[in-house]
């Protein structure tokens, strides 16, 4: 367990203010916090950085970039995971919902083997305390792949996996609405022929109707008898939503439309978008911009997505845009994730809670806009950064 310690001179950023002051960690929670300056002996001065909670990413596919990090190219289990770790500590992050696909008639791809040795590196690494963050299994199930229930199998009855999602990534539909686009990305990213898209794109319809249903069902049912939390994923229209909402989804990961947006927020349903479409302006596929859900008071979490650092940017950009307060975007990336995924230790700068903290400096940057800067992270009040 840590040792006692307590941060001073900190701007301690709380769920609806900003507040200069202490905090005091014992036993790896948070024991106390005071406004004031503080100049005693024995503290971390913080010399007037910001401390944010400890950062709750609830869906990345870092890990799996780092496992494969080119197309057809895979790495070694343990490297592969501790980069991937370090990484998302070294972006504030301290609890990581590892995304890792499921099912793929790609039996070259990475979703398309078995996971059952990275999941053993996993739980021996954390067993080993070589982990910076927390890490929890988010599986992302390919529902039209034929062999999505077969690589489950590792996965089934792990301590670590706390959220499901349904995915169909089937050209023409959801994300890949405009094939133009799907096109771009399979033949970029994943390496494929123009050939192969084509022949894929023909298959993928059949696959579809065959697969598609019976392992919705099946993940349901699993995701209500294990108690497991269960996101939708690329919901397009209001149809999608509400078959999630009656399957008894809590998250909505990244609509593609406005609609599918406020038929989540209308059903209850947290509304999930990518870091690094706010940070770049808008969606990588064409579809909604996640600063256009801010506005409307649609967007609930922010997931860095493929880029860890892009939560932290994602905040500085909320903020410089006059769409939030920085404690309002602050806490999509703090206690509203931890909250959708169950986690109520966690989340927030509280009495009791985790001492998961992240030290933060704002650099200005020459255009007059600043930086969020990682200045140091504790994760159980235990530096780990």
């Amino acid at each position: 367990m840590s040792e006692p310690i307590v941060f001073a001179n900190a701007r301690m950023v709380l769920p609806d203010e900003v507040v200069r002051g202490s905090l005091a960690v014992a036993e790896g929670r948070i024991a106390a916090l005071d406004a004031g300056n503080t100049a005693a002996a024995g503290i971390v001065d913080l010399e007037n950085d910001y401390l944010l909670p400890g950062l709750v990413e609830v869906h990345t596919d870092n890990f799996e970039r780092h496992l494969m990090p080119r197309p057809k190219v895979q790495w070694a289990e343990m490297p592969a995971l501790l980069a991937h770790d370090a990484e998302v500590a070294a972006a504030g992050i301290t609890t990581v919902f590892d995304a890792l696909g499921v099912g793929e008639a790609d039996t070259e791809s990475l979703r398309g083997s078995n996971w059952r040795n990275t999941l053993a590196t996993l739980d021996n690494c954390a067993h080993k305390d070589l982990l910076r963050a927390d890490h929890h299994l988010h599986v992302r199930c390919e529902l039209p792949a034929p062999n999505t229930i077969e690589l489950f199998e590792p996965f089934q009855g792990h301590p670590r996996v706390s959220l499901i999602s349904l995915m169909d990534h089937t050209p023409g539909q959801r994300q890949w609405e405009n094939l133009e686009v799907a096109r771009i990305y399979y033949t970029g990213k994943k390496g494929w022929s123009a050939e192969k898209f084509e022949r894929q794109v023909a298959h993928a319809a059949t696959l579809q109707s065959q697969y598609a249903e019976p392992h919705r069902r099946h993940f349901v049912d699993y995701c209500r008898t294990h108690g497991i939390a269960l996101a939708s994923h690329d919901d397009t229209t209001v149809a999608h939503v509400e078959q999630a909402h009656a399957e008894g989804a809590t998250m909505s990961e990244f609509p593609t439309t406005l609609a599918a947006a406020s038929a989540a927020r209308e059903r209850g349903l947290a509304t999930v978008m990518g870091g690094p479409n706010v940070v770049r302006g808008g969606s990588h596929s064409g579809n909604v911009a996640a600063a256009e859900l801010a506005r409307q008071g649609l967007l609930d979490i922010l997931s860095s997505d493929y880029v860890p650092g892009s939560l932290l940017g994602a905040v500085m950009r909320l903020v410089a845009d006059d769409i939030f307060t920085l404690p309002q975007a602050v806490t999509t990336v703090t206690r509203a994730p931890a909250k959708a995924t169950g986690l109520a230790d966690r989340g927030e700068l509280a009495p009791g809670l985790r001492a998961d903290l992240v030290r933060v400096r704002m650099a200005e940057l020459p255009d007059g806009s600043r930086h969020a800067v990682v200045r140091g992270v504790w994760r159980e009040g235990r530096r780990v950064l």
